[in-house]
């Protein structure tokens, strides 16, 4: 079985479809550290990573920019000392796709490589 941070990224459309409740539950069990929050109306994955400076938390950040970069699918992050915290969501959606559920996945990977 291939797990959520090995699969592929489909490239989304405005008309793909958000996850449905039951699979953002499976999909939130492969990252438990993440919550989904409701800003401006779009659900949005978010979770907060601490470090023991601020270059560390910058080096994170830029390790996920360029996962982003990669997929072309870009998280909102907030870096500040000691910390960074990461959204992602589908933005030609309004809300959550499993893409999300997946770079989610791939930031913790980094993160546990940081350490």
């Amino acid at each position: 079985m291939t797990t959520l941070s090995q699969q592929a990224c489909e490239a989304c459309q405005a008309d793909a479809p958000k996850v449905t409740d039951q699979e953002k539950n499976d999909l939130l069990n492969d990252i438990p550290d993440w919550e989904i929050v409701v800003l401006d109306g779009e659900e949005q994955l978010r979770r907060v990573f601490t470090f023991k400076n601020y270059a560390k938390a910058l080096a994170f950040t830029n390790t996920v920019a360029d996962l982003a970069e990669a997929e072309n699918h870009h998280p909102a992050i907030l870096l500040e000392w000691g910390k960074a915290t990461v959204r992602w969501w589908t933005h030609k959606i309004g809300g959550l796709h499993e893409n999300d559920f997946i770079m989610a996945a791939r930031t913790d990977e980094a993160y546990r490589s940081s350490n």
